[in-house]
């Protein structure tokens, strides 16, 4: 058998107690979003890349002509949807499986594109990116906050995430992380830390060159 080497088998694990475990990190994520809603607002069209079982989705989608959440989990998929189903009835978001790396959209697209969390723990975010850059619509948004390993970061919780079987293929410092977004072609407009769990968080906000 292949070996999984992309974290989807952990996530598909994963998604029944995702929502949960990841109420320990709320106050990050909307303090994120509160970043998030100076660029996005009833006339914009906005793709999400990782969406989890919807963190940021629904802290900011109300605020979007449309939202479309995806993931390369369908577990996950499948749990954000129940969950808008039961609580938040969101009628202009659409929930899609999705591979960031071939994404099945076409050019220009998108005003905005989210993606938190995910480019860290990607063997190719290059590609990825590439992806973004050619759904974004010119002078379209890139809004990435992703954790990164600041110095005095505690090893413990990421060996026990390793044990678990999650991997993690990139472990940046915000500058790192910043160099690595403006290599793949982005022009960096904001870049700031806020505090989250385990690790802190880089706000990224850039633009495709």
């Amino acid at each position: 058998m292949k070996e999984d080497n992309t974290n989807r088998l952990f996530w598909e694990r994963f998604a029944k107690i995702y929502t949960k475990f990841m109420s320990k990190n709320k106050h990050a994520y909307e303090k994120i979003s509160l970043h998030l809603c100076d660029y996005i607002d009833e006339h914009k069209k906005v793709l999400e890349l990782a969406c989890g079982t919807g963190q940021i989705t629904f802290l900011s989608a109300n605020n979007s002509a449309l939202w479309e959440a995806t993931d390369y989990s369908e577990k996950m998929v499948l749990e954000a949807k129940k969950r808008n189903d039961e609580n938040y009835k969101i009628k202009h978001i659409n929930f899609n499986v999705q591979d960031a790396t071939q994404l099945q959209y076409k050019d220009n697209s998108f005003d905005v594109v989210v993606i938190a969390n995910a480019l860290h723990i990607m063997p190719e975010p290059d590609k990825a990116l590439s992806e973004i850059q050619r759904v974004l619509k010119e002078n379209g948004i890139l809004f990435a906050p992703t954790f990164v390993y600041e110095k005095g970061y505690s090893r413990f919780f990421i060996r026990l995430m390793e044990k678990a079987g999650f991997k993690t293929f990139h472990k940046w410092t915000q500058k790192e992380y910043e160099r690595y977004v403006a290599n793949n072609g982005f022009l960096i407009k904001k870049s700031l830390l806020e505090k989250g769990k385990p690790l802190l968080e880089c706000v990224l906000i850039a633009t495709k060159e």
